[in-house]
């Protein structure tokens, strides 16, 4: 790929998906079988999440669309709000009451104006979470709290969050890291995350070459070097979710570092202790289950 991105593991079939975000392609591999499926898309993909109905929920450039997987049809349930000139859906996940959580990019930088989105009940509502690069996106074990990083910034926010009403509430700094990109020590900027089994939050570091896991509390735990200077986000897979899929990208990187690199745009796999948790599916509003905001 030239950016990989949200892998997603589907337990239910032992399916891994991700996508290329300006490939404009979702793809799919069965482990099992090493047979790989790739979809085209109109628009490049921010990230996907599991239908409950089946397929693939995909927040488009454009739109938020359905992706059927067994026939490949995409249908476009909902227009961006924002102005796609500037603006693209990037980071999401969905959460235990079936809400997709997606996050914006602010594609000039350098200004605050990409934001958070819930898509609940068939409506999208600005949760006004101010950010550059919206990544980052998860929650704890528990449901009580929402995870956001603004990748830029180098931080990772932790908000209060009530499952039953979707409302967040208090935020907190997890964690902040170093911002001097010309540091020798530089150890790159959060991106996308997962939570395992035993509540840790686990963050890909772009440019850093490295993935980490954090405590609840926001203390390193642990890292773990990569082959490949930008991953980009990680999940948990296989039948016992302790095979953590890493996905990464060689957009916009030196003919030397592919060179140092060559695994750059490659999803990768490795083998970890503690396993991860299945993901929540995306509840379509016809089916709605969950208790609308208030």
């Amino acid at each position: 790929m030239v950016l990989g991105e949200t892998p997603l593991w589907d337990a239910d079939r032992a399916l891994l998906y991700w996508v290329d975000i300006p490939g404009k392609a979702v793809h799919r591999l069965d482990p099992a079988t090493q047979v790989h499926t790739k979809w085209p898309m109109p628009s490049e993909p921010g990230c996907i999440a599991l239908h409950a109905n089946g397929g693939l929920i995909v927040p488009l450039r454009t739109s938020i669309a359905h992706l059927n997987t067994d026939t490949g049809a995409l249908r476009h349930l909902l227009p961006a709000p924002y102005d796609v000139s500037i603006l693209r859906f990037n980071d999401g996940r969905c959460d235990a009451a079936g809400r997709l959580w997606v996050g914006t990019i602010y594609e000039p930088k350098g200004q605050p104006r990409a934001s958070l989105y819930c898509l609940e009940r068939g409506q999208l509502r600005d949760v006004h979470h101010p950010v550059t690069t919206s990544n980052g996106v998860a929650f704890s074990n528990d449901g009580k709290t929402l995870y956001q990083s603004d990748t830029p910034a180098h931080r990772i926010m932790a908000y209060e969050f009530d499952v039953a009403s979707g409302q967040i509430g208090a935020s907190k700094v997890f964690h902040q890291f170093p911002d001097d990109r010309s540091a020798p020590d530089y150890g790159g900027r959060p991106d996308g995350a997962a939570v395992d089994s035993e509540g840790a939050y686990w963050c890909a570091m772009f440019e850093g070459g490295r993935l980490l896991r954090l405590s609840p509390a926001g203390e390193i735990l642990s890292e773990i070097r990569l082959p490949v200077r930008c991953p980009t986000m990680m999940a948990f897979g296989g039948q016992d979710l302790r095979t953590l899929y890493v996905t990464t990208s060689r957009e916009n990187r030196s003919a030397a570092e592919i060179e140092q690199y060559p695994l750059s745009g490659h999803t990768l796999s490795l083998r970890v202790d503690v396993p991860g948790r299945t993901e929540f599916k995306f509840t379509p509003w016809s089916e709605w289950r969950g208790t609308p905001a208030a």
